[in-house]
């Protein structure tokens, strides 16, 4: 194993499934064998509000905060979340994002707009992009709420990690109720 460390950053707005996401990717990382650092940060999250969480792997790892512009991967859940979050990665660093746009209140207000062809802005700043109609293929698979499941699918196929820990960490993070919609959906991700 190298000392080289993977640093992922997952970002959208509260209610999305983010936390839940990145204890899934965190469980499977350190099946695996990984040290495994994760820190999370809420704004206003029960409100629609941004949450970002870092997650970042390897043989050591010291500290939790992915540094600005070393990020491997942006795992975004909301697109203007996601662009808003690009300086974070770094240059040829990967995106993988959902096509969804949730209007923040001063969107919602008539304050400001939503900003127009941000998935555009993102390929062209960083062509190791990935958009997935989350949401449609949540639905697909049984439930709309398993849009997370779905990125995390996507995003597992560009991480060093297998898939059986993939499996066992949905098995251990996803209530039994809701296993098999997930596991169907992970899947559905990870043959984009």
């Amino acid at each position: 194993m190298s000392r080289q460390i993977t640093n992922i950053l997952l970002v959208g707005v509260g209610g999305q499934g983010i936390l839940l996401a990145s204890e899934i990717l965190s469980e499977a990382a350190m099946l695996a064998g990984f040290d495994v650092k994760k820190s999370e940060i809420h704004g206003m999250s029960q409100r629609g509000g941004s949450v970002v969480s870092h997650v970042r792997y390897g043989t050591e790892v010291f500290s939790p905060i992915v540094p600005e512009g070393e990020g491997d991967i942006l795992f975004g859940f909301e697109l203007m979340e996601t662009a808003r979050s690009l300086p974070l990665l770094k240059p040829g660093g990967t995106v993988v994002a959902n096509d969804l746009q949730i209007s923040p209140p001063s969107v919602l207000m008539g304050e400001e707009t939503y900003p127009a062809g941000l998935a555009e802005r993102i390929k062209t700043q960083f062509p190791d992009f990935l958009l997935v109609d989350g949401q449609k293929m949540a639905t697909d698979a049984g439930n709309v709420r398993a849009a997370n499941t779905v990125l995390l699918g996507a995003v597992s196929k560009r991480l060093d990690i297998s898939e059986k820990f993939w499996l066992r960490a949905l098995e251990k993070m996803v209530p039994g109720k809701a296993l098999d919609i997930n596991k169907q959906a992970f899947h559905m991700g990870r043959e984009l």
